[in-house]
């Protein structure tokens, strides 16, 4: 754990931090790295106090809102206007506390920009918010849940959030660093977070929306030492009993600690307590199902294992002083290293543990994926029975044993296919350039080209059709154009009143990783949502966001892969590998592909060679003196070798190059948007007269980023600027995914 921690601060992932590893009454408590980098150094401190962010929520909100539950003040299951009666209208009035404290509410993530100040106009703010999903019907992690319990809690109670805690909670359990507004005498312990019009941010809560609460709010704003939070675990771990002090009962501790998210949505919760979902990434590979825990955006965490009796803290200011820092990686491998170093306890088999969820068995090194045709073709294509449809698909289309989709829906009984729909690269996937319309050779069936003058199915194509079903291979890269094909479908689909079924198929790149700037400007075939360059999401996962976040209302079916993880490569499927497209040819060049692809308008990238996406270069670039800049950043899991070779087509056809191949030594530390960069950075200090760094623009679509390439920025302030934005992609996507 200790080298873990010394290498991502090395790695500048964040400048510092403090462990605290509890079990069975050892303790093994230690501090690391810098408490701050500017205005001065400092060396970090084991009882330094940090900014605990969303931690807030399961060490203020929810501890009160559940002792007002013992007093019998609240109830769990009382729609929120019982207390908060303006929290009403537009299916608010089904809206309980417990589908606050389990994100399941339907409200959107925040409360969003703009200036505002004052509690009372933030919780206005929050009766006033529209439902994005009826109550109980998804999880979406939220802010403003949080921030509505605070106030249930400050009305029920007479009393401030910050009051209430310290009296009741802090107080009596000795948390002596533990609350909200810290005084001006605990500030030289207290971690700095971000830099602000030149001053750090210190003693102040970070998120801005507390912080024009005045930094009080159920959801951010409290300051806690590694320490206390481990005082405040081991009352739980103790039945909420801790020294002689009772703060729970042990069948409360129970019910926020155990399963309480609605029937039917898959990421689990306790109240406040997370449990299973996509943000579980801090309970590692050993720790069993049924241990709980919560994070926060400044880099803090707190795991804890009722089974092992195990506590485990690291907290941080990872967004010191700018919001580069990234302790995502860095906690999942603490949650694997702290089980691994309990010894007295057998992991393997542990009594009272949680079942996985349906579908989410335990992972084996070779999975047996069934992509959504398989599985259709299992069903017996029954969704599709007794409909006339259009197929849009491709040469990817096609199950494990390569029977081409199309001729399975023909083949079917009582499924009627009338048309096929061709995106870039034509129905095969051997064009380059525009498609035309055509008919296929096999079926005699229309197929209609989505890739020419028109880039949607037309009301008179689509008027004698039931349904589109979408099937085709992405590669998990925003200007990969598939993705916007399957979105123009679905809004012409939407339109004209037919049902969209999408046959997801996995991400061959994962579907763990994010990278890059989100795009927020206007719509494009190359930019077709508010998405990240590797957005980590599937087809159908996809479909679902880009339904619901653009107003479609299309009837939208996402028949579902099956057997697949979030982090499993596409080698670790068991699926055939087909080309996406003529210049895709293998797994390498799609990992390489949303960091090289990137910068394919302005170099040649390899096309027209054997390996496209693993080489660069341009006729004036010097080889050797490129490949030794790029192995000098020291980007992980890449190298670069001095190269030359004739591109047969696309940039610099027919011109002899010089330039890099790219090596991918380490793919799950590798990040293929850095490399991107970095080669954009290199070209742009050593060439400046000649790489075309405004051609970047045409696939980048991220204004900021271009202008900042151009100024010679540092990758880390290049990638600063975009934290809040992927941060903010990665809470909506939440509500989209469906597989862990």
């Amino acid at each position: 754990m200790d080298r873990a921690i010394e290498e991502a601060i090395a790695a500048k992932r964040l400048p510092g931090g403090v462990l605290w590893l509890e079990h069975a009454g050892q303790v093994y408590h230690k501090s690391y790295g810098r408490r701050a980098v500017e205005p001065a150094d400092e060396p970090m401190t084991k009882d330094t106090i940090f900014d605990a962010a969303s931690v807030t929520k399961v060490m203020a909100a929810t501890p009160a809102i559940l002792l007002l539950v013992e007093r019998g003040k609240v109830e769990v299951d009382a729609p929120v206007r019982t207390y908060i009666p303006t929290f009403d209208g537009g299916g608010k009035e089904a809206v309980t506390i417990r589908h606050l404290m389990t994100h399941t509410s339907g409200l959107r993530p925040g409360l969003g920009a703009g200036e505002w100040s004052g509690h009372a106009t933030a919780i206005e703010k929050a009766c006033a918010e529209t439902l994005r999903s009826a109550a109980g019907a998804r999880f979406t992690y939220s802010d403003i849940n949080f921030i509505l319990l605070g106030e249930v809690v400050r009305r029920v109670a007479g009393a401030p959030l910050n009051e209430f805690c310290g009296r009741e909670i802090y107080g009596p359990l000795g948390m002596r660093d533990t609350g909200f507004l810290p005084p001006a005498s605990k500030l030289a312990r207290i971690a700095p977070t971000t830099k602000e019009k030149d001053l750090v941010v210190r003693g102040v809560v970070h998120d801005p929306t507390s912080r024009k609460m005045f930094g009080v709010a159920g959801h951010a704003g409290l300051f806690t030492t590694a320490a206390d939070t481990a005082r405040f675990a081991r009352m739980l771990l103790n039945g909420g009993e801790l020294d002689g002090v009772r703060i729970f009962k042990p069948a409360t501790v129970k019910l926020m600690t155990s399963v309480q998210s609605p029937e039917g949505v898959p990421s689990r919760r306790g109240l406040g307590w997370d449990i299973d979902s996509s943000y579980s990434g801090p309970r590692g590979k050993v720790f069993p199902l049924g241990s709980y825990g919560h994070t926060g955006w400044t880099g803090t965490l707190l795991w804890v294992d009722p089974f092992s009796n195990t506590i485990l803290v690291f907290h941080s200011n990872r967004n010191h002083p700018t919001e580069s820092g990234s302790v995502l990686a860095l906690r999942a491998k603490l949650g694997t290293l702290a089980a691994e170093a309990i010894k007295d306890f057998n992991f393997h088999h542990v009594p009272g543990a949680l079942p996985p969820r349906a579908g989410y068995g335990e992972r084996p090194l070779q999975a047996e994926v069934l992509n959504g045709i398989d599985v259709l073709k299992r069903q017996n294509f029954a969704p599709l029975k007794g409909l006339r449809i259009g197929l849009i698909t491709n040469h990817t289309g096609h199950d494990r044993e390569r029977n081409a989709t199309i001729d399975l829906l023909k083949a079917a009984a009582d499924v009627r296919l009338t048309a096929l729909f061709s995106p870039e690269h034509g129905i095969r996937g051997a064009l380059d350039e525009k498609v035309p319309d055509s008919v296929d050779e096999k079926t005699g069936l229309p197929v209609h080209s989505l890739y020419g003058e028109r880039r949607a199915p037309t009301p008179p194509q689509l008027a004698s059709l039931d349904a589109l079903v979408f099937d085709i291979q992405d590669i998990g890269c925003r200007f990969y154009t598939y993705m916007a094909t399957m979105a123009n479908c679905m809004e012409a689909a939407a339109k004209a009143g037919k049902r969209f079924f999408v046959l997801d198929r996995v991400n061959p790149i994962n579907g763990a990783a994010v990278e890059g700037p989100v795009h927020t400007g206007a719509a494009s075939f190359v930019a077709w949502h508010r998405v990240p360059v590797r957005h980590g999401m599937t087809a159908g996962e996809l479909a679902r966001m880009i339904n619901t976040e653009r107003g479609f209302k299309a009837d939208v079916t996402v028949v579902q892969v099956e057997g697949w993880w979030r982090d499993l490569w596409f080698d670790q499927t068991g699926l055939p590998w087909t080309n996406p497209s003529p210049n895709m040819r293998s797994l390498a060049e799609a990992t390489l592909y949303p960091g090289i692809g990137l910068i394919e308008t302005a170099v040649s990238v390899g096309r027209g060679t054997d390996t496209p996406f693993e080489l660069v270069g341009a006729p004036y670039v010097d080889d050797v003196k490129l490949a030794g800049e790029l192995n000098r950043a020291g980007l992980a899991g890449v190298r670069f070798v001095p190269v030359r070779f004739t591109p047969k087509a696309s940039v610099f056809k027919d011109k002899p190059c010089a330039g890099v191949g790219i090596l991918v030594t380490d793919r799950e530390r590798f990040n293929a948007v850095d490399t991107g960069l970095t080669v954009a950075l290199a070209l742009q200090r050593l060439h400046p007269g000649d790489f075309a760094l405004e051609k970047v623009h045409t696939l980048l679509q991220h204004r900021a980023t271009l202008d900042a390439i151009k100024a010679g920025r540092p990758l880390a302030e290049i990638k600063g600027a975009w934290t809040a934005e992927v941060e903010d992609f990665r809470r909506r996507r939440e509500a989209f995914l469906i597989y862990k």
